[in-house]
């Protein structure tokens, strides 16, 4: 294990399996003096996203060698070939000893969960379903990420979450791929690589991400009363009305700017977290 290793986990995109993990935890007192808590927050930032990711990267090596915004902490790594053939090893290694710790923790339920969050990767990356180049359903299948809420009550003995959250994470997984769909629509062209983003083209593809920012901030607002989550959400919607048809339009981001984005969104996640945990709103 070495830092390109911690590269291809894209510490800049462990947001949404953090941020998901943490939403049961709203109104939760003491909550940070557990072991679970902290092993399972542990276990959701690098492992988990080593194993999510590297099994993107170990596909996906045409495809990266000519993005550009790869090769950093932000965004992901660029590795050879060579190193690739090996990820399948250490990420088995850094993956098994979670999954027998959280079985003895958590019981079966706990082991048939995460092999199913193992196996929606698999789908998602693997032939002959490799549903990442399947419109739309490689954005249908972001609902995965909504297990790491799942993982979260499971391992700590929370409540479940309502439906109405569940709907609102999985919203919040579509858009955020969406926007990584954006960002690399010329480096998936290049590759022939097939996505929704390549599909529609960067205007209409930018106009469903709005379209889901619009229905998340409404429902934020309806069915959990939160002015302040379905404000910021609002926020974001307008900037992206701005985008679309003043800024960019149909015009690529360049290094800089997705850069930019990448530690706004962080800090946005990292503020939106504080608020989640404090306010309780969407359990």
């Amino acid at each position: 294990m070495n830092l390109l290793d911690l590269k291809i986990s894209r510490p800049g995109l462990w947001f949404p399996t953090i941020w998901i993990y943490l939403v049961p935890f709203g109104n939760q007192e003491g909550f940070w003096k557990s072991f679970p808590f902290w092993l399972g927050l542990l276990f959701v930032s690098f492992p988990l996203n080593y194993l999510v990711y590297g099994l993107n990267d170990y596909n996906d090596e045409e495809a990266d060698a000519v993005n550009k915004r790869k090769g950093n902490f932000l965004f992901g790594a660029k590795a050879s070939r060579e190193y690739l053939d090996g990820l399948l090893k250490k990420i088995t290694i850094v993956i098994l000893p979670f999954m027998v710790i959280f079985t003895y923790l958590s019981g079966l339920r706990m082991l048939l969960l995460l092999v199913f969050m193992i196996g929606v990767n698999v789908l998602y990356n693997f032939k002959p379903f490799r549903i990442k180049e399947r419109p739309p359903f490689e954005i249908l299948i972001q609902v995965g990420y909504v297990m790491t809420a799942f993982f979260a009550t499971e391992l700590n003995g929370l409540e479940s979450l309502s439906w109405q959250t569940l709907t609102y994470l999985s919203l919040f997984a579509f858009q955020a791929h969406i926007a990584g769909e954006i960002m690399d629509i010329e480096p998936d062209l290049v590759a022939k690589k097939r996505t929704t983003a390549t599909l529609l083209k960067r205007k209409k593809s930018k106009l469903l991400m709005l379209l889901l920012l619009l229905l998340e901030s409404f429902l934020v607002w309806y069915w959990f009363h939160d002015a302040v989550l379905a404000s910021f959400l609002g926020t974001f919607a307008l900037w992206l009305v701005l985008d679309v048809f003043i800024f960019f339009k149909e015009q690529p981001y360049t290094l800089s700017q997705m850069k930019l984005f990448g530690y706004a969104i962080n800090l946005s996640a990292i503020l939106s977290m504080a608020w989640v945990l404090y306010s309780g709103s969407l359990v």
